[in-house]
């Protein structure tokens, strides 16, 4: 894996309004018409995608310019450890440093994006709901380093954005099923759990659901 810039440039995708963002509108005027934010989107079993099939994504922003989210089920073989020696901190915490840094999506994979409980103010950071909060600023690891960071976090390396109604376009043939999303997943469950997690969320047991649903 190359070399993470989390602790260079932080951009702040958030959010899907900077100029030049990929997320940014492209002049279709399509606007969405579902409010994703503090959703889980699960892709269906049919989804033979690479990158996102079997994920969970939570996402934190969802508005006429597009969608934004972050996987929340795909860990990197980069530790905490590891993340925090590349970027020069040390860590004076009782922090896990065997915990995986989250693959997060296919977009900024260079990038280092935070998802935690909300409290402290960071530089550059939404607050999706009074229990997660979106990161991308360094400053929310140097807390943590100092031992005085969120209780409870996700960190990933990229994030997941999608297009005016393209995602919209996706649940449409049936690539997601999309379900309001539980902080405890997020940050709690183990990540080998989250996906049926989610499913069971919907009352459904993944493996009643057959690959016949569509395809993505």
């Amino acid at each position: 894996m190359k070399k993470s810039k989390i602790g260079k440039t932080l951009p702040v995708p958030g959010l899907l309004q900077e100029a030049g963002d990929p997320l940014e509108s492209t002049g279709s005027g399509m606007a969405a018409t579902l409010n994703l934010a503090n959703h889980f989107l699960i892709a269906m079993p049919s989804m033979q995608d690479p990158v996102f099939g079997g994920t969970v994504v939570y996402v934190c922003e969802h508005n006429e310019n597009g969608v934004l989210g972050v996987v929340i089920n795909k860990p990197t073989d980069m530790t905490m450890e590891v993340l925090f020696e590349r970027i020069d901190l040390k860590l004076e915490s009782s922090v896990d440093v065997d915990a995986p840094i989250m693959f997060g999506g296919p977009v900024q994979d260079d990038r280092g994006f935070v998802l935690h409980t909300p409290g402290q103010r960071y530089s550059s950071s939404l607050t999706v709901t009074e229990d997660v909060a979106f990161t991308t600023s360094i400053d929310v690891l140097e807390a943590v380093a100092a031992g005085d960071g969120p209780p409870r976090m996700l960190v990933s390396i990229g994030y997941s954005g999608w297009s005016p109604g393209q995602l919209e376009d996706e649940i449409s043939r049936n690539g997601w099923l999309t379900v309001g999303a539980d902080p405890e997943i997020l940050f709690n469950l183990p990540i080998e759990e989250r996906y049926t997690a989610a499913m069971r969320l919907l009352g459904i047991d993944p493996l009643m659901l057959t690959s016949e649903a569509g395809h993505a």
